[in-house]
């Protein structure tokens, strides 16, 4: 496959507009801006596009909503808060290639018929904020963005707010309080953005990775966009590597390469000739996978038939040396910091369980600590505003069902199986 997403990055000079213009850039949006704006929604919907922010939601059908919405004005709005644990994809778009963002942002923008737009940033990315911020004025002074692009008569205003470093944020309706000027907290759903959204108007979320897609959409047609990866969950895919591999880093794959692929092939293996002990395949929020699960597609349709998910495409690998009852305890800690506190399971409950595997982590579990924290968890799951309180629960039921054995020795033998 053609690399696409992360093309000329090699390059130093790739962030700048007249390297982004040398090998074609922009030019897909003076084709997008002799469309209709409806015919490119379609599009979008024909090339099967799914959101790569991690839920994977048609984005073709989105924009139909809030499309069809008759409120004016129209907003988008990037998601660039990239705070899943193990998540680094979106980086070198942000930084390497921001002009691919802001031509897709664009096109969308025009489909969707949105004249302003916000790219909400990560605050733990400063660096990123500068060369966004650059690339914006390089794509003001060339005409791509402001009034009148390219004379077609539509006008398109985007600017960078950068948030304060929540993980909440990075959900849609917590983002949207937050680029609002208020504290970061998710909104009960419905109404979804599409219909109220910033400042009670229809709004387009995607994230970075999904509007960097825009371009190639345009440029090859949906019929042959469909042709890269699964037919069901199509395109280029960003898969983020970390752990115990030879060369972990951001990998651009056709979507539905397979875990083991990515892990044997690209990555080089375990590193230092070890053994896999357990993957978890989409940032720290998607369930945990054994060896024996790994020849498997990493897609949106592929990975819940063996009990996990895609979501943002992190793969995190841990080998023999690693403790999993220290791995889900330090996640659980994360999650119980990063809770926005709204919802009363995942405020107490969350906590409750940092607590209980901390005793277990420590050599002082007790007898009944596992059936506590599925207890816990269960009362957690299907009960909160936001996936966060899911995910959390997730993580613990998912840990305990894929490796109990490693629960029981801590309790029962008051250490860690792998220092025993």
């Amino acid at each position: 496959m053609e690399i696409f997403l992360l093309k000329n990055i090699d390059n130093p000079e790739s962030h700048r507009i007249q390297v982004y213009q040398q090998t074609g850039g922009y030019e897909q949006l003076k084709k997008a801006l002799s469309m209709k704006p409806e015919d490119i929604i379609q599009e979008v919907k024909n090339s099967g596009l799914r959101g790569r922010g991690g839920a994977g939601f048609p984005t073709g059908m989105k924009w139909d909503f809030a499309s069809r919405d008759p409120k004016l004005p129209k907003y988008l709005v990037c998601n660039a808060d990239e705070g899943e644990p193990g998540t680094f994809k979106d980086r070198p778009i942000l930084e390497k290639n921001p002009h691919l963002l802001i031509e897709g942002m664009v096109i969308s923008a025009y489909a969707l018929k949105a004249e302003r737009g916000y790219i909400y940033l990560r605050g733990e990315y400063p660096h990123a904020k500068v060369v966004l911020e650059e690339a914006i004025r390089e794509a003001y002074e060339s005409g791509f963005l402001g009034q009148d692009i390219l004379g077609s008569g539509f006008s398109f205003d985007l600017s960078v707010h950068q948030g304060a470093g929540a993980y909440i944020c990075g959900e849609e309706t917590a983002l949207i309080d937050s680029l609002e000027g208020r504290r970061g907290q998710p909104r009960i759903k419905p109404p979804f953005p599409v219909n109220v959204g910033a400042w009670g108007m229809p709004t387009v979320v995607n994230n970075v990775e999904t509007l960097s897609n825009l371009p190639l959409i345009i440029k090859i047609g949906a019929e042959e966009y469909k042709k890269i990866g699964n037919p069901e969950c199509p395109g280029p895919k960003l898969y983020c590597v970390s752990g115990m591999v030879e060369r972990p880093g951001v990998y651009e794959l056709p979507m539905g390469t397979t875990l083991k692929e990515i892990i044997y092939e690209h990555c080089g293996g375990i590193k230092g000739g070890g053994q896999l002990k357990a993957v978890i395949p989409g940032g720290i929020s998607t369930p945990v996978l054994t060896p024996d699960k790994i020849d498997v597609q990493m897609d949106f349709v592929s990975l819940p038939k063996v009990g996990s998910m895609l979501g943002s495409g992190a793969v995190m690998v841990f080998d023999e040396s690693v403790c999993l009852v220290r791995v889900c305890w330090r996640a659980i800690r994360f999650f119980e910091h990063e809770s926005c506190g709204k919802c009363t399971p995942c405020r107490e409950g969350v906590g409750w369980m940092r607590t209980v595997l901390e005793r277990i982590e420590s050599g002082f579990g007790r007898k009944g600590d596992i059936e506590l924290l599925q207890d816990i968890a269960s009362n957690i799951t299907g009960k909160t505003f936001c996936p966060l309180g899911d995910g959390a629960a997730g993580v613990v039921l998912n840990f305990i069902r894929n490796f109990p054995e490693e629960f029981d020795y801590h309790i029962q033998n008051k250490k860690c199986m792998v220092e025993a």
